[in-house]
C-alpha cells in the first residue's frame, strides 16, 4: 500500500470523521482528501512529475498535512523544510535535494482551487515517498531516503501493536521534519483516528500542555522524553491526571528513570512504551515500560519490531553475547535505502553482515547497546560524536563547522553536557583571532543553524587543551564543562 492510500481509504470508510483538529479548525477525512486532491492537481499543473522532490516550507497545520498527501498523490517526494530554520540552512537542503518546487502558504492558497478528483499517477511501494534531513558531520545535512514501503511497514506494525482505532485522538507534537511525525500522520489515517495538532505555545508551558492534553481528550501521546520530563516536573500533575490518555509513547532520546517513574505514578492508567530507531530505520525496537523500581537506572529500548532484524556487533565483528556491548545493526522493511546523492555515505553505513554474506544490507546505527538476559536491548551510548538534545539528533561536528565559518574564529570544540531536562546541552569553546563577543557568535550561529543546534553556552579561550598526539582534548573540555 502507498502512504496516501491510507487517507483515501479513511475518506471512503468514514468521510465525516474528524481527521485533524488545528486550534478551532476541524477538518473531516472527506475534506482533507478533497483538499489534497486539489493541491495535487495544482502541483501537476505546475510541472511536478513522479519522483520530483517537493519542499514543504509550511508551519504545521491542516494545510501542511494536506500538502504532504498532495505531494504523494502527485507521485512526488515530500521534503519537509523546517520553517524556523535560518534561510541559509533551508537553502542548503533545497540545493542538496535538487528541489525544484517549494510549497509555502501563499502557494497553497493559489493551488487550492482545482478539481477534487484524485490524479491518476502510477507509483509502487518501493518508490521514494519522503526525504528527511538529519544533521551531518561534514557540515551539510544528510537526506535519508524513505519509501512508501518503509513508512507503511512501520505504521502497520504500530497500529496493530498499540491498537490505534477510529475512536483515538492522537497528538501531533513533533515537527513535520522530525521522523516521529510519521506515526502521527499516517497511523492516524490508517485507523481513521483524529489527529490533534499541538500548538507550539502549549509545548512551551508544561501546565498549559497538561491542560491541552486533557481538554482535547488526547488518548495517544508520542513525543521526545524531554517534553514529558518537563510535563511531570512543572506540569502540576496530580495522581490520576489526564484520564483519557491510554498510551504514552516516547522516542528520540533517553528518558531518565526518576521523572519517568513520577509520570507513570501520575498517569497510572496509561500504557508506556519506549521506541527506538534512528531516522534511517524509523522505529526498529520497542518495548513496554514495566513498573520501575527505585533502583532501576535505565529503561530498555526493547526488542525488534515485527519483520525487522536487529543485532549487536562487537568490535571484532562477532555477535555480542548477553551483557556484552556492541553496535546495533538493523535490516528489514522499515530501513531506508540510503542517503540522497551520497553514495560514499550510503556505502559506509549500509553494509553486508557478515562481510560477503550478500542479501539485504544492514544499517550501521553507530549506537551501542548491550543485550539483556531477557533478550531486550539496553542503550549504551554513541560510537561517534552524535548526540541528542531536546529529542533532535545533532552532530557536534556540524555545530563546529558552523562556528568556524565565522571569520574571527580560529578553532572551536563543542561538547555535550548531560542535562536531565534536555538530555544534553551544548557548550562551545572558541579561540578567536581577534576580539569577538559571545553575543556576536551566537547571533551568527542563529543564521546558520536550527535553534536546537545552537549551543546554550559559549566560552572564549586563548587556547584549547591538547592530547599527547596534538588533537583537541575533548574529554578534558567535557570534564571542565561538567564540573566547572
Amino acid at each position: 500500500m502507498l502512504l496516501h492510500e491510507l487517507l483515501e481509504a479513511a475518506a471512503r470508510r468514514t468521510p465525516r470523521q474528524v481527521a485533524i483538529v488545528d486550534g478551532e479548525r476541524e477538518c473531516s477525512y472527506e475534506e482533507l482528501d478533497a483538499t489534497a486532491n486539489r493541491l495535487a492537481n495544482g502541483l501537476i499543473g505546475r510541472g511536478v512529475e513522479p519522483g520530483d522532490r517537493v519542499g514543504l516550507h509550511l508551519k504545521k497545520s491542516v494545510d501542511a498535512v494536506a500538502a504532504i498527501y498532495a505531494t504523494l498523490k502527485a507521485g512526488a517526494v515530500y521534503v519537509p523544510l523546517d520553517p524556523d530554520a535560518p534561510a541559509a540552512r533551508v537553502a542548503t537542503v533545497v540545493d542538496d535535494g535538487a528541489i525544484a518546487h517549494v510549497v509555502d502558504a501563499d502557494l497553497v492558497d493559489r493551488l487550492d482551487r482545482g478539481p477534487t478528483d484524485a490524479p491518476v499517477v502510477e507509483r509502487r511501494p518501493d518508490d521514494l515517498a519522503y526525504l528527511l534531513y538529519t544533521s551531518g558531520s561534514t557540515g551539510r545535512p544528510k537526506g535519508v531516503m524513505l519509501s512508501h514501503r518503509n513508512g507503511t511497514a512501520f505504521v502497520e506494525w504500530a497500529g496493530r501493536e498499540y491498537r490505534v482505532g477510529a475512536d483515538d485522538r492522537l497528538s501531533s507534537h513533533a515537527p513535520l521534519h522530525f521522523d516521529l511525525s510519521i506515526f502521527d500522520l499516517f497511523a492516524a489515517a490508517a485507523a481513521g483516528a483524529t489527529l490533534v495538532l499541538v500548538p507550539r505555545q502549549a509545548s512551551m508551558f508544561p501546565v498549559e500542555l497538561a491542560s491541552f492534553i486533557e481538554r482535547r481528550g488526547i488518548t495517544v501521546w508520542y513525543s521526545v522524553p524531554s517534553v514529558l520530563n518537563a510535563l511531570v516536573r512543572r506540569g502540576a500533575l496530580a495522581r490520576g491526571a489526564l484520564p483519557e490518555l491510554r498510551l504514552v509513547m516516547f522516542a528520540g532520546e533517553v528518558f531518565p528513570t526518576a521523572p519517568l517513574r513520577a509520570l507513570m505514578a501520575a498517569v497510572p492508567h496509561a500504557r508506556f512504551a519506549n521506541l527506538y530507531g534512528p531516522t534511517e530505520t524509523n522505529v526498529c525496537t520497542a518495548g513496554d515500560v514495566p513498573a520501575l523500581r527505585r533502583d532501576d537506572d535505565v529503561v530498555p529500548i526493547g526488542r525488534p519490531i515485527t519483520g525487522v532484524e536487529v543485532v549487536a556487533v562487537t568490535d571484532d565483528g562477532g555477535l555480542a553475547g548477553r551483557g556484552e556491548v556492541g553496535e546495533l545493526l538493523v535490516r528489514g522493511p522499515t530501513v531506508a535505502a540510503g542517503y540522497w546523492g551520497d553514495a560514499a555515505g550510503t556505502a559506509a553505513r549500509w553494509v553486508e553482515f557478515p562481510p560477503g554474506a550478500g542479501g539485504d544490507r544492514w544499517y550501521r546505527t553507530g549506537d551501542l547497546a548491550r543485550t539483556r538476559a531477557d533478550g531486550a536491548f539496553e542503550f549504551a551510548g554513541r560510537r561517534d560524536d552524535q548526540v541528542k538534545s531536546r529529542g533532535y539528533r545533532i552532530e557536534l561536528g556540524d555545530v563546529e563547522h558552523a562556528l568556524q565559518a565565522h571569520p574571527l574564529v580560529a578553532e572551536s570544540a563543542v561538547v555535550a553536557v548531560p542535562d536531565e531536562l534536555l538530555t544534553n546541552r551544548l557548550k562551545a569553546f572558541v579561540v578567536a583571532t581577534s576580539p569577538v563577543t559571545v553575543h556576536e557568535l551566537l547571533t551568527d550561529l542563529a543564521t546558520r543553524l536550527p535553534r536546537a543546534m545552537v549551543p546554550t553556552e559559549v566560552e572564549l579561550r586563548s587556547a584549547l587543551p591538547r592530547t599527547a598526539t596534538g588533537k583537541i582534548d575533548r574529554q578534558q573540555l567535557l570534564k571542565e564543562a561538567t564540573n566547572p
